[in-house]
C-alpha cells in the first residue's frame, strides 16, 4: 500500500537531511545520467497562455535501483498576486521491481526547488572561481532564495548583489535575507555583473537580461530559468565567449534552455558543450583558470527527481521506525 507524505512531513524530513547530502545526491544522479545507467524519457510539457504558465512532467529510473519515480511539476508566476505559491506539484515513487505505488509525494513543487537548489550548489562547486568576490542573483522568487541559501552553505560570501523586475521583490528579497548576508539591490542586472564573478539566473524571462560585452574574465554562470524552448536569460553571445559550456543534459539542451537558444541560432556549434556528468568526471572540462568564463545550463533532469523522492521516501521510513 502506498504512503502519503504531505508537505508537512515532507518539509521536517528536508529539516533532518544535510545540504551536503542533496549535493552529494545530485552528483550521483548527473553521473550516473552521463554514464548510461538512467533511463528519461523526452519532458512532457503543458504550456499555458492566460495565465502565463506551465507544467512539466519528468520521469525515469537509474538502472538497478529499487524506485522508480513521476514528476508533475508546474509553475505559474502571475499566483503571487494571489497569495499562492508559483511552484506546484507533486512526486509519485514506484517500484522498479513490481511497478507498485510506493509513496505519493504532495510537495508542491518544493522537492523540484530543493534538488534545482542543489545542482546550483553542486555546479559551483566544480566551475566556479576560486576566490568569489560576490554572489549575484538574478531574480526575488522562492528558487533565488534557495539557490543564495545552498551556495553559502559552503561558500560563505556575505555579499551578495540582487537584481529582479520591481523594486518591491528586491526589497523583500532582502528583508528575508538580510540578518544572513550583505545583500545589495542593483538598478540593473549589468550592476550585478560589475560586482559578482559567481552569478545564478533564476527568472522566466524570455528575452536575455544578461549579455556578453558585460561578462568579465573569470565570472561563472549558473542559468536555472531557462527550462522551455521560449524562455532565455542569457544573451547567446555569453556562450559564445565562454571557455566552458556545460548541460545538464545535452539531448534536453536539443530543445530548451540556453545552450538550445545558442546553438539554434549558430551562435555556438553542439560540439562545445559539455554535459555536467561527464565534466564532474573528467577534471579536464572543469576550470583550470581563474580568468576562465563558465557557463552551466541547468534545464532540469528527471534523475534529480529520482535521488530527491527516494531519499524523502527512505528518510521517512527510517523516521517512522
Amino acid at each position: 500500500m502506498s504512503i502519503i507524505i504531505d508537505r508537512q512531513n515532507i518539509e521536517k524530513i528536508i529539516a533532518n537531511i544535510s545540504v551536503n547530502e542533496m549535493i552529494d545526491d545530485m552528483e550521483h544522479a548527473f553521473v550516473s545520467y552521463s554514464k548510461g545507467n538512467a533511463i528519461v524519457p523526452p519532458v512532457g510539457e503543458l504550456l499555458f497562455e492566460n495565465p502565463k504558465g506551465e507544467t512539466h512532467i519528468k520521469y525515469g529510473y537509474i538502472k538497478n535501483d529499487t524506485t522508480y519515480c513521476i514528476k508533475i511539476a508546474s509553475g505559474f508566476h502571475e499566483n503571487s498576486a494571489l497569495g499562492i505559491p508559483s511552484s506546484q506539484g507533486m512526486m509519485l515513487l514506484y517500484s522498479q521491481k513490481t511497478g507498485e505505488p510506493l509513496a505519493i509525494l504532495l510537495d508542491d513543487g518544493l522537492l523540484t526547488n530543493i534538488r534545482t537548489a542543489a545542482a546550483g550548489a553542486l555546479t559551483a562547486k566544480y566551475f566556479a572561481p576560486k576566490r568569489i568576490k560576490g554572489i549575484g542573483i538574478i531574480g526575488t522568487g522562492i528558487q533565488a532564495k534557495l539557490q543564495l541559501q545552498f551556495l553559502c552553505k559552503n561558500y560563505p560570501y556575505s555579499m551578495v548583489w540582487v537584481w529582479g523586475r520591481t523594486i518591491e521583490n528586491m526589497q523583500k528579497f532582502k528583508s528575508e535575507l538580510a540578518s544572513d548576508f550583505d545583500i545589495y539591490i542593483a538598478a540593473t542586472p549589468s550592476e550585478v555583473v560589475n560586482n559578482c564573478n559567481l552569478i545564478v539566473t533564476t527568472t522566466p524571462s524570455e528575452t536575455p537580461i544578461l549579455y556578453a560585452h558585460d561578462i568579465k574574465p573569470g565570472t561563472h554562470i549558473t542559468a536555472i530559468g531557462s527550462d522551455t524552448p521560449t524562455k532565455q536569460e542569457l544573451d547567446c553571445e555569453i556562450l559564445k565567449k565562454a571557455d566552458i559550456v556545460i548541460s545538464d543534459s545535452i539531448s534536453q539542451s536539443k530543445s530548451r534552455g540556453e545552450i538550445f537558444q545558442a546553438v539554434k541560432t549558430a551562435v555556438i556549434p553542439p560540439d562545445k558543450v559539455t554535459e555536467l556528468g561527464n565534466a564532474i568526471q573528467n577534471i579536464s572540462f572543469q576550470r583550470t583558470n581563474e580568468n576562465q568564463i563558465s557557463v552551466v545550463d541547468l534545464t532540469g533532469v528527471a534523475v534529480q527527481d529520482i535521488m530527491i523522492a527516494n531519499a524523502i521516501y527512505l528518510k521517512y521510513k527510517q523516521l517512522k521506525n
